[in-house]
């Protein structure tokens, strides 16, 4: 059984939590901007995302690991967890009214 430490401290995992970190700054700097904040939404997406994201990732790791035939199921989870990190990112920008190419497509 791999040591939770190791689990968690892994580039796939680093990354998610650096996204989720510019993620939940790009949030509140909009939610500032738009004079909407609330320490009640930082606390759901802290509990919701973080929480969701990599910790669900952890278990995907850990799944792999016990089931090695599952294991193509790891990047594929990683791949999906930073497109939809990444698209927050992209809505928060755009709250804070940064013109983005192509943003009419979103």
């Amino acid at each position: 059984m791999p040591d939770l430490v190791d689990l968690f401290s892994n580039t796939q995992v680093q990354i998610i939590v650096a996204l989720i970190a510019v993620d939940v700054v790009l949030g509140i700097l909009g939610a500032v901007v738009r004079k909407e904040f609330r320490f009640g939404k930082v606390a759901a997406f802290m509990k919701g995302s973080v929480l969701a994201y990599v910790f669900g990732y952890a278990v995907l790791e850990l799944v792999a690991q016990g089931l090695p035939s599952l294991g193509f199921l790891v990047p594929v989870g990683f791949a999906l967890v930073v497109v939809a990190l990444l698209a927050s990112v992209v809505r928060n920008l755009k709250k804070l009214g940064l013109p983005l190419p192509g943003s009419n497509m979103m």
